[in-house]
């Protein structure tokens, strides 16, 4: 009886109850805006105060960039503000194109150079060579200045006219580029490996038209080879972008009507449910996707819906682990911001997130997902996957890490500057298919290498130096200093055959810097590819069915689950 009272009192309460719960939705909407009213009318006094008041001219735009991106970083890195300036910067992240000349620049820390021409754009049709030195951009020094201001200077409005004066051979040089729209390629290479018996697609990048190019290249190899046996999609370094793009690709190998990826956010009525949308190419040929730490977002759409499916194996190192979505809203004065609104999941219904910027550590520092709050997820053949860290590959691969010496060659850029003369002096080589470096090429190389009094820390002598700086702080320095001074003494000999002991990853190195001067991007990925290693476990996976079916758990009566795109 009591139990029927109360529920006869609450379903009489509930009227009243709802319209508490509207008032205080209201009371804290009021409240908000009020805050919002209040803080913004502080900020404008203080703004206001400054430019008034301050000892020193302040530059009112620049100031107001500041607090804004300060703004801005307390939330994550993906939040931007672009003022109407920066308008190019927003076109290539949003559509891979912008108004330039094509062409990339670095620095040594005194000048900026040119260190690669895009094929077929105005800067390499005009002449411009990687190596040349950038003396000024439109009558401005470029001394002093950084790569992203002497990149800013170079872009502009399609049509107009930049004149750019570079320093070659000691003399300088003149020359006047026309801009026009740069679309960068999403998929610079495709072609075959493993004796032509399998696919490789290399994609760059998910702007606008990334998912028909991946179709279009997919297309293409298998009129080339009708018995392809495979094929290998590489993400590796390949941050993100449009989301769509990614839904398409995935799309190539999956039937239309399954759902890959599903937006949550604040505003309810904002998320989305993104589907296949077309028939697929081919849901049967055998497919490896290749990723690395610094493939995130639409990357990690893609690598992770296809392992989710259980349709593709995921070969290499451990995802970025981005799982926020953003998207870039107008503002007043032509200026616009990129917000992170949402965060997206993949068919098993995981978020690969893996660092909540709404904590903070003792140093303000967003921390990364526990462990402990990591949850498992299952992919369709009941495969076991976890949230919150990226993805992590079916088949695993240690990464690489450069040795000092190589670091060094880089960073002091003597590679750079070798092949600088090399280039002088040859003016064709070997296809790049074909191209290999020598014993001869790399000896010369080691001569260079020899005259430029190249010195460098390896982590053995760190190792040293920090026992050392330990062993002062406990007294012991004094049995122990002539035995640290002799390890030093020959580490310093066992240095003497670096270029030796490190010949491979060098020469590599070299060949990849001589391969884009020659064939540009696309020669210096395919001549890079017959060593590669993610690419031949991928090759030696696709060949072995059994084990190519082991690791996806085809077949098995487990089962994960079984209706299209389970969230």
């Amino acid at each position: 009886m009591r139990i029927v009272l109360a529920a006869m009192l609450l379903v009489a309460m509930m009227p009243t109850v709802a319209a508490q719960r509207k008032v205080s939705t209201v009371q804290k909407t009021g409240e908000k805006s009020f805050e919002i009213a209040k803080n913004l009318e502080i900020f404008a006094d203080i703004y206001k105060t400054i430019h008034y008041n301050y000892v020193d001219e302040v530059d009112p735009g620049k100031t107001m960039k500041v607090a804004i991106d300060a703004m801005l970083a307390s939330l994550d890195p993906y939040t931007n503000y672009f003022p109407e300036s920066s308008m190019e910067d927003v076109k290539l992240q949003m559509l891979g194109e912008y108004g330039g000349i094509g062409a990339l620049i670095h620095s040594d820390g005194k000048s900026a150079f040119i260190s690669e021409v895009y094929e077929g754009m105005p800067a390499q049709t005009s002449g411009l060579r990687a190596g040349d030195k950038i003396m000024s951009v439109n009558g401005e020094s470029a001394e002093g200045k950084t790569t992203g201001e002497i990149s800013s200077a170079l872009r502009g409005q399609a049509g107009t006219d930049v004149t750019v004066v570079v320093e070659r051979k000691g003399k300088p040089l003149t020359m006047t580029i026309t801009r026009r729209e740069i679309k960068l390629k999403p998929v610079p290479y495709y072609g075959f490996v493993g004796n032509g018996d399998y696919g490789y697609i290399k994609l760059n990048e998910f702007t606008q038209g990334s998912g028909q190019a991946v179709r279009d290249a997919l297309l293409d190899l298998r009129k080339q080879n009708k018995n392809m046996k495979g094929l290998i999609l590489d993400l590796r370094g390949n941050g993100g972008g449009l989301m769509n793009e990614a839904v398409d690709i995935v799309n190539n190998f999956v039937k239309r009507g399954e759902l890959v990826v599903e937006t949550k956010g604040k505003i309810t009525s904002k998320n989305m449910k993104s589907y296949t949308r077309m028939e697929p190419v081919d849901t049967e040929l055998p497919l490896a996707v290749l990723i690395d730490g610094y493939s995130a977002s639409a990357s990690e759409i893609v690598s992770g819906s296809l392992q989710d499916f259980d349709r593709a194996v995921v070969i290499g190192e451990r995802s970025f682990g981005k799982g926020l979505v953003q998207n870039i809203l107008p503002l007043i004065y032509n200026s616009q911001l990129k917000v992170t609104v949402s965060k997206y999941y993949i068919p098993s219904g995981r978020c690969i997130q893996a660092i909540d910027y709404g904590k903070r550590d003792e140093q303000g520092k967003a921390v990364k997902v526990p462990d402990s709050l990591k949850t498992a997820f299952l992919t369709r053949n009941g495969r076991t996957v976890y949230d919150g860290f990226g993805i992590e590959p079916d088949v695993e691969m240690k990464p690489e890490y450069m040795s000092p010496i190589a670091e060094a060659l880089i960073t002091k850029n003597l590679v750079f500057e070798y092949v600088n003369a090399y280039v002088e002096k040859h003016d064709s080589i070997a296809s790049a298919d074909k191209f290999e470096i020598d014993n001869t090429l790399y000896a010369d190389f080691c001569d260079f290498v020899a005259k430029s009094d190249l010195s460098y820390s390896t982590f053995s002598e760190k190792a040293i130096e920090e026992l050392r700086r330990v062993a002062k702080d406990e007294k012991y320095i004094g049995s122990l200093e002539a035995q640290l001074t002799e390890m030093e003494k020959r580490i310093n000999s066992e240095k003497e055959s670096d270029l030796q002991r490190n010949r491979d990853e060098i020469a590599e190195m070299l060949k990849s810097e001589i391969l884009t001067r020659y064939y540009y991007e696309r020669g210096r990925i395919e001549g890079l590819l017959i060593t590669d290693p993610d690419v031949n476990k991928a090759i030696e996976v696709l060949g072995n069915q059994t084990e190519y079916k082991r690791i996806l758990n085809t077949g098995s009566q487990m089962g994960g689950w079984n209706k299209p795109g389970k969230f």
